[in-house]
């Protein structure tokens, strides 16, 4: 396969606002054993990369500077000992960084086939969202069929993919959400309550949705004061799950209170982990998760689609809060 010495991408020229994703020409990057080269069609836009863009994430040292953490292409060279997948293959992975450009470097084990009748665009809206709901509801809060599970932010990337996802494997789903039309469309992925956080207490609902006993599961992108709040809302034996902090990561809790109902409190940060710690949830999507995909039974909620080189438009309209699901940018 004939490739370039050269790719476009998209960087940071400095810390602070859209303006500065500018346009740029890189040395096409070179697999590493176990690595696999992808010539990228599509990329997902998620809020890492904002906080990367404003100086407020930086990337593992071994990364590339460059933002994106996923995306979906066709697999374009092979690293030694990379023999999960060969020449051609069109897969969908959770990167490291350097997704805005046309050609990215991931692990062999991070990577998945591309869904059954699943478009790039779509494909590429999954595996930083997918690992991050998944890894987070199930694999460390225990999320199981029967129990409630509460999601804020129902309406962001995240929070449509948990929905569905906790729907699917048999839980009663409730959600926050800041609109009328936000609370709506979580409805329609199967949340059984949509909570519009500026105008009820999302404690009080959903202790009136659960006879007063409260929620097994929250999973909690928010923070703040969110944080004794969910704590209240949660039933005996339950388990908050924190895996972003915008409304800050400082909060004063009541101990005794997880001592009473016996709770646990968790949360992870994705990027950071390992690449073996990666590969088993990639494993269990891999099992659990995509089966779904292929039948349509859960499937990425899309908010908007802008070229590569229109990255600060897909910034701004992330940052603008208007969203639904999922922002992709489109790779020629």
């Amino acid at each position: 396969m004939s490739l370039p010495k050269e790719m476009h991408a998209i960087e940071i020229s400095k810390p602070g606002g859209p303006e500065v994703l500018r346009p740029v020409t890189r040395p096409l990057p070179v697999p590493a054993p176990g690595q696999i080269l992808i010539r990228l069609q599509a990329a997902g836009v998620n809020r890492p990369d904002a906080l990367q863009r404003a100086g407020a994430y930086a990337p593992p040292q071994t990364a590339s500077d460059l933002p994106g953490l996923e995306g979906a292409g066709t697999v374009a060279a092979l690293g030694a000992g990379a023999t999960r997948w060969q020449l051609g293959d069109a897969v969908c992975a959770l990167l490291p960084g350097g997704g805005y450009a046309e050609f990215a470097l991931v692990h062999q084990d991070h990577a998945l086939a591309i869904p059954r009748d699943m478009d790039m665009g779509r494909a590429a809206a999954l595996c930083e969202t997918y690992f991050t709901a998944y890894s987070n509801t199930f694999m460390r809060a225990g999320l199981k069929g029967g129990e409630s599970f509460l999601v804020h932010g129902g309406s962001s990337g995240i929070g449509t993919t948990a929905i569905q996802l906790a729907r699917a494997f048999g839980a009663r789903v409730f959600t926050t959400a800041g609109s009328a039309e936000k609370c709506e469309r979580c409805r329609a992925l199967g949340a059984e309550l949509a909570i519009n956080y500026r105008q009820d207490d999302f404690v009080e609902a959903v202790r009136t949705a659960t006879d007063g006993r409260g929620v097994d599961v929250i999973l909690d992108m928010v923070g703040g004061d969110y944080i004794s709040r969910n704590i209240k809302a949660l039933a005996m034996d339950g388990r908050l799950a924190m895996i972003a902090f915008l409304g800050g990561p400082v909060a004063e809790v009541n101990f005794a209170q997880i001592m009473a109902k016996r709770l646990i409190v968790t949360g992870s940060t994705l990027r950071p982990q390992s690449d073996l710690a990666k590969a088993r949830i990639a494993e269990a999507l891999r099992a659990r998760v995509w089966p779904l995909l292929d039948a349509g039974v859960i499937a990425p909620v899309m908010d908007s689609r802008f070229p590569l080189s229109r990255a600060a438009d897909a910034h701004r309209r992330l940052e603008s809060a208007g969203h639904i699901g999922k922002i992709v940018l489109e790779i020629d």
